[in-house]
């Protein structure tokens, strides 16, 4: 009896912990592209690619509908989802606020050992930046803001920031990758780190903000659309930054 409860427990965890990992690695084929926006996911080719039974995949594939990166039609299966010009501009728009939340909180919780690996990650998007590699530089500045949302230390705040960021993923890649923004988007991310070191909440703030900002206006730019006013944008709401 004693002996049957270890490999009990094993089988169950793996059996548990099987659909999360087939989660990830699907997530991450749909992150970098290699899954496109509307492909058609095929249950049985998923489950022979992971070498497992369809019954995890169907789990993987349910969670993922439901942080909205898959969508299923009628009669015709589960395809990943694509969203529209307007839902990715209100998201961007609800970014803009959340950056603010953020980097208040960071900037008070940062320390300097914070500031020194969020600029390692600066010098690793540099590199990718100057070799034009979108995917290695998309997924070091998901790693940049993570670092972000771990030290901001909110997990309502991170729930809520990583829905968004995958919903906007696609439409980020193709705003990266016009008019020269990785490096651009390089500069910027900088400027958040010089921000947050100085220890002005407001600062860090607003320059969260502006980046955000800027991005939304790159994506219009990539999408053919009018561009936003960013000051504006990024002013939209009183700013106390200029209180010190």
């Amino acid at each position: 009896m004693e002996n049957s409860n270890p490999s009990s427990a094993l089988a169950f965890l793996q059996s548990s912990s099987l659909p999360m990992l087939v989660q990830e690695e699907i997530e991450r084929l749909i992150m970098t592209g290699e899954l496109p926006v509307g492909s058609r996911i095929n249950e049985s080719d998923m489950a022979a690619r992971f070498n497992t039974s369809r019954g995890p995949v169907r789990e993987a594939l349910r969670s993922l509908e439901e942080a909205g990166l898959l969508r299923t039609e009628k009669n015709r299966g589960m395809f990943v989802r694509e969203i529209s010009f307007e839902e990715a501009d209100e998201i961007y728009e609800l970014r803009e606020a959340l950056e603010e939340v953020i980097g208040r909180r960071v900037s008070r919780a940062i320390t300097p050992d914070g500031v020194a690996r969020l600029k390692a990650m600066i010098d690793a998007m540099r590199v990718a930046a100057e070799a034009e590699s979108l995917e290695q530089y998309a997924q070091l500045n998901l790693q940049f803001h993570d670092i972000l949302l771990d030290t901001a230390g909110s997990k309502k705040l991170t729930e809520t920031y990583q829905r968004l960021i995958k919903e906007l993923s696609l439409f980020r890649m193709r705003a990266l990758d016009g008019g020269g923004g990785l490096r651009v988007s390089v500069d910027e991310h900088n400027h958040i780190v010089d921000a947050i070191a100085s220890g002005d909440a407001d600062l860090a703030a607003k320059t969260m903000r502006q980046h955000v900002a800027d991005s939304r206006n790159r994506m219009h730019k990539a999408m053919g659309r009018a561009e936003i006013n960013v000051s504006t944008a990024s002013t939209s709401s009183p700013s106390p930054s200029k209180e010190a």
